[in-house]
């Protein structure tokens, strides 16, 4: 059944830090602004909705901007008997993409490699031992790639399986940020993305303090590391906030 949510996405960004400078572009033009408007520590304003897909054990829609994903959670269902015994439940991900996801029909990002990446983002924060010689899948689907699509799909697929009823140690936040030349740019947009000097990815169990996944692509600064971990955990946290309303909205409403 799906419930009532509000249709405006919330507003999530990283409190400054010290070391954060004036923003100028990749070849030092000052007057250099995001292509969507945004500041360099602004994140896109973030939507979710559970009960997305009926027929699954719960299941997630996520807006970032132009970035839109659904993930679909079946199980715990019974493991295969060809499979091993085991006293801990198994995590099966899946990621794909439309046809129509991208501006180049049929063209996408690797979906082995997502998939890969979403198993070790998730793994970490589920409660394997609750659902013993069973196995859960979780199927992600990108509608509309606009930037930041893992991301986005790690956030939406941990809502989807609180809504499923998975017991998790906390919800995993992801947020990840470019390098520009000298700049670093939160929540990327595709356009940033294709000529970005490098990228990191944190995915997190705010309530934890705990880093679920760190993935870090191209030649960094340790001061940039530090400034980007800094801001994107920051980022994290908030965003968490923006996921635990969604699933208290499902409560509440049920309520009534």
């Amino acid at each position: 059944m799906t419930t009532k949510h509000s249709a405006v996405p919330t507003t999530y960004s990283p409190s400054p830090t010290s070391r954060s400078k004036p923003s100028v572009s990749k070849d030092s033009i000052v007057d250099w602004v995001r292509p969507d408007g945004r500041g360099y520590r602004q994140c896109r304003p973030a939507f979710f909705r559970t009960g997305a897909v009926n027929a699954a054990s719960g299941s997630a829609y996520a807006e970032f901007g132009n970035t839109k994903v659904i993930v679909s959670v079946f199980g715990p269902r019974e493991s295969k008997k060809a499979m091993m015994y085991s006293d801990v439940g198994r995590l099966n991900c899946n990621v794909g993409f439309t046809t129509f996801a991208t501006p180049i029909r049929g063209q996408g990002s690797d979906h082995k490699e997502f998939s890969s990446l979403l198993h070790k983002a998730l793994e970490g924060a589920i409660i394997l031992e609750t659902f013993p010689k069973t196995t859960v899948d979780v199927f992600a689907l990108v509608l509309e790639s606009g930037g930041s699509d893992l991301p986005v799909i790690i956030s939406c697929a941990s809502v989807a399986l609180a809504d499923a009823g998975i017991m998790m140690y906390d919800l995993v936040a992801a947020v990840s940020m470019s390098c520009l030349g000298k700049n670093l740019v939160i929540d990327p947009i595709t356009e940033e993305e294709s000529y970005q000097d490098g990228s990191l990815m944190i995915t997190c169990m705010p309530s934890r303090y705990e880093v679920t996944q760190l993935t870090v692509i191209g030649e960094w600064s340790t001061p940039e590391i530090n400034e980007a971990m800094e801001l994107c955990l920051d980022a994290c946290s908030k965003l968490a906030e923006i996921m635990r309303s969604s699933l208290k909205e499902v409560v509440s409403g049920s309520q009534e």
